[in-house]
């Protein structure tokens, strides 16, 4: 499927959820009485049940996986910051990415690069403000409101406050096509890799959620949410070395890591006639 096709499924799957929820929405309150015979003469189709069972901490990217620019960095830092971002959407965060500040587009970035004044504060004031959102909102529920407030991004956090993670329309969209349709028709994946002898290369940033659904996994999801998070919550550490590790059926090869997290992965499943390792 060609990058046009592909937005105007998008486009279309977001039209019709946002015009089904708000609908929804709109309906009134049954009276007491006539609870009972609405759950059995209206029942909420299985999409509905599915995504309003699914909340936002499932898909979010996770806390440490965000990339930000650092506003209270020295200029150099900053411009260094943003000459290695690869997302359309930056968090502005001053000093922790618990203080976050606002979010700004690549498109903004541009003109900012060639000026001499180059800092934190310009940065902010081409940015939007940062859009806040509880960890237990539901999909169904943070889709309708990404187009009340015209967002395309939220930052997730936890009942304090604390900075969870962070949820892009694209990320809903994608839990949508894996779960309700055909997640090959949007393209490859590009963080699962087939080796010549059937094993996976994965990325270690990429999503137990997503990658259950496109090998048939059944990976736990209930803890971490990706693949680097169950293999260092696994270890109790960062290996520093190649290290193998048994999850169920499952074999997972660290083969490259940085400081702080699993880059990328050999995974497999063991035959049961495979000796454990």
């Amino acid at each position: 499927m060609n990058s046009f096709a592909s937005g105007l499924l998008l486009g279309l799957l977001l039209a019709l959820l946002t015009a089904l929820a708000m609908s929804l929405g709109r309906r009134r309150a049954p009276r007491r009485s006539e609870q009972s015979a609405e759950a059995h003469d209206e029942p909420s189709p299985p999409l509905l049940q599915a995504f309003r069972q699914v909340r936002i901490k499932s898909i979010m990217v996770p806390r440490s996986e965000i990339q930000g620019i650092d506003i209270g960095a020295e200029p150099a830092r900053i411009l260094e910051q943003l000459c290695n971002a690869t997302h359309t959407r930056l968090p502005l965060y001053r000093g922790d990415i618990n203080h976050i500040e606002g979010l700004l587009h690549v498109r903004q970035i541009a003109p900012l690069l060639g000026r001499d004044d180059l800092d934190g504060a310009s940065l902010l004031a081409a940015s939007k403000d940062a859009y806040f959102v509880p960890e237990s909102t539901p999909l169904l529920t943070q889709l309708v409101n990404f187009q009340k407030e015209k967002r395309r991004i939220a930052i997730v956090v936890d009942e304090y406050g604390e900075v969870l993670g962070l949820v892009s329309l694209e990320d809903i969209f994608r839990e949508l096509i894996g779960e309700f349709g055909n997640l090959d028709e949007l393209g490859p994946n590009p963080a699962i890799q087939i080796e010549d002898d059937g094993r996976y290369s994965l990325d270690g940033s990429i999503h137990l959620r997503e990658l259950n659904r496109a090998l048939g996994w059944q990976l736990p999801c209930d803890g971490p949410k990706t693949l680097n998070g169950l293999i260092t919550e696994a270890l109790e550490q960062i290996p520093e070395n190649c290290v193998c590790l048994k999850i169920g059926p499952y074999r997972l090869e660290t083969l490259e890591t940085s400081e702080n997290r699993v880059l990328r992965v050999r995974a497999w499943r063991a035959s049961l006639q495979e000796p454990a390792r």
